[in-house]
């Protein structure tokens, strides 16, 4: 396969996420509500705002939060051991470069997308840290007593910090599974665009939400 084409091929499987997401963003900002992401942050902070008048939830809310803390760790676990390998994976591809003395002079296709994985992975650790942080946070909150002038002067902070949790969270999976194209092409160039293509499918069909429901 000549290198012009693999070069096309790299730019299509980074191309096709970065657009759906363009489109995703559009469309979030003119119909939100045809959104799962606008619609789930919603739904976190009318849940923090029922827990919180409510005496006796405590328990129950620090369960919840307790099960999400958990999901953010596994993606933040699964995201490190990904980019343990990602690095074991470019090292070998980044010594000639380094060596030649011009990295950006010697960069092949492949090495661009060992790269692009390399960060993904990246960022999916950040988001998920992040988002066991944020989630922390809100366990204490929830765990003061309803109607004690402390749940109160928290509660603000709460709820902006459940519905960042959650976000954070989402881009922490959604990051993971950004993964599959860079995979795809790795393996082959021709199925990276094949894989972007499938991934944005899969997404559409998650992130999609008709109003009502």
């Amino acid at each position: 396969m000549s290198l012009s084409i693999t070069w096309l091929a790299a730019l299509v499987t980074a191309a096709i996420p970065l657009l759906y997401e363009l489109v995703l963003w559009w469309t979030q900002r003119q119909r939100p509500a045809h959104v799962a992401r606008t619609a789930h942050a919603n739904l976190r902070a009318e849940w923090f705002a029922a827990v919180s008048s409510v005496p006796g939830s405590e328990i129950l809310a620090v369960q919840t939060l307790r099960n999400s803390l958990m999901s953010a760790t596994m993606i933040a676990s699964t995201a490190a051991i990904g980019l343990m390998g990602a690095a074991s994976l470019v090292a070998p591809s980044l010594h000639p470069p380094l060596e030649a003395g011009n990295l950006w002079l010697h960069i092949t296709p492949r090495l661009a997308m060992e790269l692009l994985l390399l960060a993904t992975l990246f960022a999916s650790l950040v988001y998920s840290v992040m988002a066991v942080r944020y989630y922390n946070h809100v366990g204490f909150i929830v765990s003061m007593p309803v109607g004690s002038a402390q749940r109160g002067f928290w509660a603000a902070s709460g709820a902006v910090y459940v519905r960042r949790a959650g976000l954070l969270y989402g881009w922490g999976l959604r990051h993971l599974i950004l993964v599959a194209p860079m995979l795809g092409f790795i393996v082959h160039p021709l199925a990276g665009p094949a894989a972007a293509v499938l991934v944005v499918v899969a997404l559409w069909g998650f992130d999609r939400l008709a109003p009502g429901h």
